[in-house]
């Protein structure tokens, strides 16, 4: 009896151990590990409840709620423009009244040369109307198709637009510099010109009317060859244009309007 029990003192603990894992592995067998994940999940569940980080459901429904807030600022700033556009429309002669038209095509090779607007012969649109925006002249329509037109930027390296300063009626030509700047060539050499100064189409444009909005005078080289040159800051929002207007190319009667001022003081000098 003494050996049986010193036998047992020793074994038995290990009897003992390996019964415990014969019973836990038959238990996993028979619950297929269903009652090892329960109390996986008992001992991890305190742990998941002190995370402070957001559900993927909740991601989810914060991810839908931010792309609708983007959507609904996006409409409300189209809406602000249209409304701006449509209230400087109706400012109009109701015989000079624009075509409000959107910009829909801007490829990034030629991002300051041209853009493609929401318009065409359908609407009217023909070659050589003129295209204006917040802040005066954009370009002009260079090409039509029954929905689209085509716009020349007055950014274009080959846009050439007649101008003069404001100021002090001084003239040149403003040839575009694929930014949001131009380049002035005046007529004269030593033309009245300063910092700061106004640009506008002048009477001289053959494809403008007369007294459209540029931009400014940002900096002279009045000592470059073969002439006088200005650089120009556009106030038309080349860079991020949106909605714009179309206007009828300058008439034959607009042109000799324009020109007889000119012939005038011409006449009186």
């Amino acid at each position: 009896m003494v050996t049986l029990r010193r036998w047992w003192d020793r074994k038995g603990l290990q009897i003992g151990l390996l019964a415990l894992i014969l019973g836990s592995t038959w238990i996993l067998r028979q619950t297929q590990g269903q009652l090892l994940m329960e109390v996986y999940q008992v001992m991890t569940r305190p742990l998941q409840m002190l995370q402070t980080g957001p559900s993927p459901e909740e991601r989810l429904k914060d991810a839908r709620f931010l792309e609708l807030q983007t959507r609904i600022a996006d409409l409300e700033s189209q809406n602000k423009k249209l409304q701006d556009l449509l209230g400087y429309v109706e400012k109009q002669p109701l015989s000079a009244r624009p075509i409000p038209g959107r910009v829909v095509g801007r490829s990034a090779d030629h991002w300051w040369q041209q853009v493609t607007i929401n318009r065409g012969s359908n609407m009217g649109i023909q070659e050589g109307f003129v295209v204006k925006a917040d802040g005066g002249l954009v370009g002009l329509v260079e090409s039509v198709t029954p929905n689209t037109s085509r716009v020349l930027l007055i950014s274009d390296l080959k846009s050439q637009v007649g101008v003069t300063i404001s100021r002090t009626s001084a003239k040149g030509v403003l040839r575009g510099d694929s930014s949001a700047e131009a380049v002035l060539e005046f007529y004269e050499k030593v033309p009245n010109v300063k910092v700061g100064d106004l640009v506008s189409t002048s009477t001289y444009s053959q494809k403008f009317p007369a007294g459209l909005a540029v931009g400014r005078v940002k900096s002279l080289d009045l000592k470059k060859l073969p002439v006088s040159v200005a650089k120009v800051d556009l106030f038309p929002p080349i860079r991020s244009l949106d909605w714009v207007a179309i206007y009828p190319k300058p008439t034959n009667q607009e042109m000799e309007k324009q020109e007889s001022p000119n012939q005038e003081i011409q006449k009186s000098n």
